[in-house]
């Protein structure tokens, strides 16, 4: 039955869209709320963009001034650039981020379409584990992971920082409720024309399922990008550090500075702001199909 049929049945007749109110004042209320929002957010990122141009002396003076007495410098900057192989570990923390996202994603979404299509014994209890490992903190398997990375001669390697994180218990969930609102009937139609089971889940499953894999994938390389406690662990080398991982050792080397540390929060955060801006419409829409399901 078409979306916007069930919509009228269930609001008496009359169409009604998620984004309307019924008058002006639930507009304004909205578009006040939204606004409150952006501040609250705006105001610390503007606050340390701000901080990371001052001196120290001004960084640390006491008080709320947005214009430093001593005018603005790149200082802060400088010492990060100086002091820090910054090209390497962003080529790292690329390659890294990427490497995951392409594996995690293929992985839970095989996973996932075995769960939701797939008849075999033990397929509840195992799917009913896999569900529950996603209240285990992550903390609890750093040990064990390290030493198993130890053990197969792993560590100080892409592959020690790249592996244990591409299993995404949570994304398996997510594409295997998005599968399971896939109609069955396109698939067997694909079958009756021959395809076997991987040409249906290449040609058909998963090409209908774009919009949920940017969504997997955008979460996926946003929390690999941020991910500083594993990468820190798994290795020592400067040459495979990650970015947020080497700013912290030229943090540490320098001490605790707050226009240093403002500087390298920006600088961490710049590019995950590029990659909003050239895909936020992909984005957004990904974002807003991850509660769809399969509709």
């Amino acid at each position: 039955m078409p979306r916007e049929v069930v919509r009228r049945r269930r609001y008496g007749g009359h169409a009604w869209h998620p984004t309307l109110g019924t008058g002006p004042l639930p507009r304004v209320l909205t578009l006040l709320a939204l606004a409150l929002m952006t501040v609250v957010w705006l105001v610390p990122f503007g606050w340390g963009v701000d901080t990371s141009f001052k001196t120290e002396v001004d960084a640390s003076a006491s008080g709320a001034d947005w214009i430093p007495k001593a005018g603005f410098t790149l200082e802060a900057y400088r010492t990060i650039f100086g002091q820090g192989n910054l090209p390497v570990w962003a080529v790292n923390s690329v390659v890294i981020a990427v490497c995951v996202t392409a594996i995690t994603v293929a992985v839970s979404a095989m996973a996932a379409y075995a769960f939701s299509r797939t008849l075999f014994r033990g397929r509840r209890v195992l799917f009913a584990v896999t569900v529950a490992s996603i209240m285990v903190p992550p903390q609890i398997l750093i040990v064990p992971l390290f030493r198993q990375m130890l053990a197969m001669n792993l560590v100080d390697t892409y592959a020690a920082v790249i592996l244990p994180q591409v299993v995404a218990p949570a994304m398996v969930f997510i594409l295997k409720k998005f599968f399971d609102g896939i109609p069955r009937e396109l698939e067997e139609a694909a079958r009756i024309d021959g395809a076997g089971s991987f040409r249906v889940f290449w040609s058909v499953v998963l090409p209908l399922s774009r919009p949920i894999l940017a969504a997997v994938a955008i979460f996926v390389f946003i929390n690999t990008w941020n991910n500083f406690l594993w990468p820190f662990i798994s290795t020592s080398d400067p040459q495979l550090m990650t970015l947020p991982v080497g700013l912290s050792t030229v943090k540490d080397s320098t001490g605790l500075r707050n226009a240093q540390e403002s500087a390298a929060s920006i600088l961490g955060s710049i590019p995950l702001l590029i990659v909003f801006m050239l895909f936020q419409r992909q984005i957004v829409r990904s974002v807003a199909t991850t509660g769809l399901g399969g509709q």
